[in-house]
């Protein structure tokens, strides 16, 4: 699956999964990979030469609007969007704060609807392109001290399907699909107790975590026209947690 010739933008592309997808669609031709988040120290050197680090606060719509203007000036367009910036506050509800609760929706659910809204008008003029969001099995199914970050990844889920239907309404070919990943093995999962850990993975049929080259993968198979038949549509990458 190759990306040749497209422009693509990655949110929450510093480290973990983020990073993981930015390298690999650099390295499967995409002519510019604009790897965006608020901390860019990670993204400041040691970058391929079509792959740029950039400073981006996916919940301020002033800035998201300012920076797709930008990209769009420099580059002409952009064919990949891949809402993938992310954060986490867990608590049992009873404990959540209004502070906890604010943060990742602004975060995950309000920064995916502030960069889709200012990319998906450039793809539909140009006739062309693919939105990937990603969502959680969370999203899905749910998960215990995680009310917020699960109905973010269900909001997720409801604007990818939403979006599938309004972006190719007049015919245009822009898609929007969604990946739900289970547990990967990244900082944010890394931080949870071993015990808990343990206890998912022997959950799972494969019998281990997912890393985070697993759901690049799948995301490059909805970024690239390999995938030019899909819309709408939410791949789990679990390794069998649910099933």
């Amino acid at each position: 699956m190759r990306l040749d010739g497209k422009v693509c933008l990655v949110t929450g592309a510093a480290r973990g999964i983020g990073r993981e997808i930015a390298e690999l669609f650099a390295s499967r031709g995409a002519t510019a990979v604009l790897a965006c988040d608020v901390n860019t120290e990670a993204l400041a050197s040691g970058l391929p030469p079509n792959m740029s680090g950039e400073k981006l606060d996916v919940t301020d719509a002033a800035a998201v609007r300012v920076f797709v203007e930008k990209a769009k000036a420099k580059h002409g367009r952009i064919d990949v969007l891949v809402n993938n910036a992310g954060i986490t506050r867990d608590a049992l509800i009873q404990k959540m704060t209004d502070e906890d609760w604010d943060a990742v929706l602004a975060v995950n659910l309000k920064g995916a609807f502030l960069l889709t809204r200012a990319v998906a008008p450039l793809m539909m003029e140009a006739g062309a392109g693919s939105i990937v969001n990603i969502s959680s099995v969370a999203g899905l199914d749910g998960n215990i001290g995680q009310t917020n970050y699960a109905a973010t990844k269900a909001g997720i889920i409801g604007m990818t399907r939403t979006w599938a239907k309004e972006f190719a309404r007049k015919g245009a070919k822009v898609r929007a699909n969604a990946v739900a990943p289970g547990f990967i093995n990244t900082p944010m999962v890394q931080a949870v107790p071993q015990k808990v850990i343990d206890a998912v993975v022997a959950k799972v049929v494969l019998g281990r975590l997912g890393e985070p080259r697993d759901v690049a993968n799948a995301v490059l198979f909805l970024a690239s026209d390999a995938s030019a038949y899909v819309t709408g549509q939410v791949l789990r990458v679990d390794g069998g947690l649910v099933i």
